[in-house]
């Protein structure tokens, strides 16, 4: 049928999660941010990496741990010059990995702000049905719900009162997918029966 307006939305984090460590400096628990450094040291044939980070209150620094006593020749050399020039690119993907960090810290701090970029990828004439796909090139804790409300004008409590109806639906299906985390690959689609709701969606959806 040609009634839908399908859109991306990329959805980038605006910071990467922070770890809360207990700092030396400050003699309390602190947050660190990422320094964007990378620290190689090589013993022999085998190598560790960190991540540096730093106390946001004093010069103190947190080594997080990116491996440890590996072998050289098993290390893509393309790895290894990214991790010698602390390229922004793999610097990031470390950054906004934040299972790996909570592997290394007890306790993180995750932003809810978001950078978010619309393309519109196919929208008929009488377009009818809303659907978003999300993608999302860093994993972030935002829940779905919060999103939508954020970039939509509906409530979370409207949310989810469409979502019981069907007139929102979240694939992969989940009764509690309103919320969870948002995932890169999500597609949610709105059929809206009030039309003036469907219409101001649509208008805000397509970032208008």
């Amino acid at each position: 049928m040609c009634d839908i307006l399908h859109l991306e939305w990329t959805a980038t984090p605006k910071t990467p999660p922070r770890p809360i460590l207990a700092c030396s400096g400050c003699g309390v628990s602190r947050p660190f941010r990422s320094s964007g450094r990378i620290r190689l040291n090589a013993n022999g044939k085998r190598l560790d990496a960190w991540l540096i980070y730093k106390c946001l209150y004093c010069d103190g620094t947190w080594n997080r741990p990116i491996f440890e006593r590996q072998n050289v020749r098993a290390i893509d050399p393309a790895v290894l010059e990214a991790m010698q020039a602390s390229t922004p690119d793999f610097v990031s993907r470390i950054e906004f990995d934040a299972q790996a960090l909570k592997a290394r810290a007890s306790r993180i701090e995750e932003s809810d702000g978001i950078d978010m970029r619309r393309t519109i990828l196919r929208c008929d004439a009488d377009w009818r049905r809303i659907a978003i796909t999300l993608a999302q090139p860093y994993p972030t804790g935002l829940r779905l719900d919060r999103l939508l409300a954020a970039e939509l004008p509906l409530s979370r409590s409207r949310l989810q009162v469409l979502f019981e109806t069907g007139e929102i639906r979240v694939a992969p299906e989940r009764k509690d997918a309103l919320k969870r985390a948002i995932r890169d690959g999500t597609l949610i689609t709105l059929d809206l029966r009030d039309e003036a709701e469907r219409i101001a969606t649509g208008r805000a959806a397509m970032g208008g």
